[in-house]
Order: C-alpha cells, then sequence, then structure tokens
C-alpha cells in the first residue's frame, strides 16, 4: 500500500468533488444495505450498535477546503489538540497539513516538512501526526514517509523546532552507511517520561526511541514475523488503560497488534486484525483503523466489541484490484470504508477517519 500515484491537481478538484459528492447522493438515495442503517430518515447512515453507535458524515470538511486547496493522493493521518482543532496530513498542494475548527471549517494550511537536501518546505509528503502537550504549549511530530524528508517536531503555527534526517537517526542507531536499510517512517507516538518512538514502519521495519532530552535510547524491533519483530509497524501508541504504560505497536503486514514494556520488551501478541494501521485510546477502548475497509473498538480487556463498517462482500470489492476502489469514489458506499488509515476519537467520544484514497476522505463518526 505504498506506492504513490499522481495526486489529483487542482484544476481537476472541483470536478472530483462534484464527483464524490454526486456519487455519495446517489447511493444515498438508494436503500442501505450491508448493515448500515439510516434511523434517523437523514442521508447519514448509522454504523455500529449499542454504545458504539455513530452517525456517518463522510467527506467532513471538504466543502469548506479553498479551491487551491486538495488532498492529493490521500488523506493520511489526523489528530486532536486540546482547543478541538482537527489536523489532517495528505499529498496535496499546498502545504502538509490542513487545520479545521470542530464544526468543519478550514482555518489554515502548514507546510510542516522540510526537505533534507535544500530545505525546501514540502506540499506533498504529509503521513504520520501526532500532538502533545509540553510545558504548557502542543507541538505535533510529523513523519513524512519520505526518505528524503526529516522526522520534525512543529509548532502548532508551523514552525520547525527540530528535525531528525535520516543520517541522523542512522547514526543513533547505528546503521550508518549500510545501504540495504530503508528509511521512510511513519508515525510517532509518546512515553509517559518525555520520551518518544519514531516507526520506521515502510523502512526499516525499527522502531527507534527517544528520551525527554532528544537523546537515543534503544531500535525495537526489525524485520520478521516472530514476536517482538515487525513487517509495517505503520503506527503505535502509549497504552495505559490498565494503569501500566506499555507501547502498542501495529504491526499491519502481520496482521496484528503487540504491546512491548516501557524498555522494549516484547509481553504479548494479538490477531485477528486486518493490515491495522494505527492506534488510538480513550478510557478503556483501544481504537483501531484496519486498512482494509473497517474500524475496529477494543475494550480494557482487548476484546473486539465493535468492527465499524465490517463486510466481508464490501471488503473483497475493496480488495479486488480490477475495481481500482481507492479511486472510484462513485463506487463508495455510505456508511462503508475503502482504506482507513488513521483515526481517533475526540473529546466527546466521536471518532475521525482519514482514508487512503485518491482524493483523500475524512469520515466524522457522531456518537448517538
Amino acid at each position: 500500500m505504498t506506492r504513490q500515484l499522481p495526486g489529483i491537481g487542482i484544476s481537476n478538484r472541483r470536478q472530483f468533488t462534484k464527483t464524490v459528492m454526486a456519487a455519495s447522493a446517489a447511493v444515498a438515495s438508494t436503500p442501505l444495505i450491508l448493515g448500515a442503517q439510516d434511523k434517523s430518515g437523514s442521508r447519514e447512515p448509522i454504523v455500529g450498535q449499542g454504545e458504539h453507535t455513530y452517525r456517518c458524515i463522510h467527506h467532513w470538511g471538504r466543502d469548506s477546503l479553498p479551491s487551491r486547496c486538495d488532498y492529493g493522493n490521500a488523506s493520511h493521518g489526523v489528530t486532536i489538540d486540546k482547543s478541538g482543532m482537527i489536523y489532517i496530513t495528505h499529498t496535496g498542494r499546498p502545504d502538509s497539513v490542513y487545520v479545521f475548527d470542530p464544526s468543519g471549517r478550514f482555518i489554515k494550511s502548514i507546510a510542516g516538512f522540510h526537505a533534507v537536501k535544500n530545505a525546501d518546505r514540502s506540499t506533498a509528503s504529509g503521513h504520520g501526526i501526532d500532538i502533545r502537550e509540553e510545558n504548557g504549549e502542543e507541538f505535533l511530530y510529523l513523519s513524512a514517509a519520505n526518505s528524503n524528508m526529516s522526522f520534525a517536531k512543529v509548532s502548532l503555527d508551523g514552525e520547525i523546532v527540530w528535525q531528525k534526517a535520516k543520517q541522523d537517526v542512522f547514526a543513533d542507531a547505528g546503521f550508518a552507511g549500510q545501504k540495504q536499510v530503508r528509511f521512510r517512517p511513519t508515525n510517532a507516538s509518546f512515553r509517559p517520561d518525555g520520551g518518544y518512538y519514531l516507526g520506521d514502519g515502510y523502512g526499516s521495519n525499527y522502531l527507534y526511541q527517544y528520551d525527554a532530552k532528544d537523546q537515543f535510547v534503544r531500535a525495537i524491533g526489525g524485520t520478521g514475523q516472530a514476536d517482538g519483530q515487525f513487517r509495517t509497524p505503520h503506527g503505535q501508541w502509549l497504552d495505559d488503560r490498565d494503569g501500566t504504560p506499555k507501547l502498542v505497536v501495529a504491526d499491519r503486514a502481520n496482521e496484528r497488534l503487540q504491546w512491548f514494556d516501557m524498555d522494549g520488551n516484547h509481553l504479548r501478541t494479538q490477531g485477528g486484525f486486518l493490515f491495522p494501521a494505527d492506534i488510538d485510546s480513550q478510557g478503556d477502548l483501544l481504537l483501531v483503523p484496519d486498512l482494509h475497509a473497517r474500524i475496529t473498538i477494543l475494550d480494557g480487556s482487548n476484546e473486539p466489541i465493535a468492527q465499524l463498517g465490517d463486510d466481508e462482500a464490501w471488503r473483497k470489492r475493496v480488495l479486488d484490484k480490477s475495481e481500482n476502489m481507492r479511486a472510484s469514489p462513485e463506487k463508495w458506499l455510505p456508511g462503508r470504508f475503502v482504506h482507513p488509515h488513521d483515526a481517533c476519537f475526540d473529546s466527546d467520544g466521536n471518532i475521525f477517519v482519514t482514508e487512503w484514497v485518491r482524493g483523500g476522505r475524512v469520515t466524522k463518526l457522531v456518537k448517538v
């Protein structure tokens, strides 16, 4: 899922938007099938059940995007600051991050990344995004998934605080000069002691741990299928739901989650996922966007209690290359996902989902 396709240019954005919205309206006017129900009589389908029931708002915020802006080849990551602003990374133009208010109104764009060689600002390399408050100020940690661009810590106004290029990380890890080791970091996550992890999901299959002073501590993982090894550690998260902090990793191509203690020791492995792409938590819940067309919610015992949008027949179509589903919005069904790439809770328990689809798509799941 890492091959880059050409982005949708600005000149084609209006036509793409018309196609997307017309297709959505046409499908929404037919009876909702595959388990997505429209209980309210509106055109917004209902997904899930019981305590985990949501009203599904596809293309959230798209109407407010300025004509100069587009998501390009994909909308990739999502995070929310303490004021409720929503940050979306993408591969379109301009810049790498779009910021919306809670109502879906576009506020601004942020460049976010610097190229290593010439320090030019990227306009098409937004991937992983996470946010942390440090001494009363919030900062974005951005992973470009591009070997020519740096992992960066950025203020909410887009100021680069620091950046770590491939040569910096590999020198820290002892990989300098090893041509066979790739570098394409996909996501970062945080430790309770102020340190953080950089997940090299499309590259070396290691997680690089740094302390609160930005000093390298250790590399965790490496390529493989054994416990403690990874094939595309695409996202990771601090799991402290039971009071003991642990690192949980979305080991995507191995179709599993893995848990580690704060010293990097493997604790447990759990399968049953479909290309898990990233992780978020709220209360006792763990949220896992599965790239293969569903959103999984785990309870405090790590039992799946909701699989939003899950449907075997639909997933078969999504994964059928002849359907070209990620670039065919006229085929998308309401209440169904194509390729969920990231997801996070807001303070009210709603869920924002970004998808790896051509032209991008952000869905807000409103808790009902």
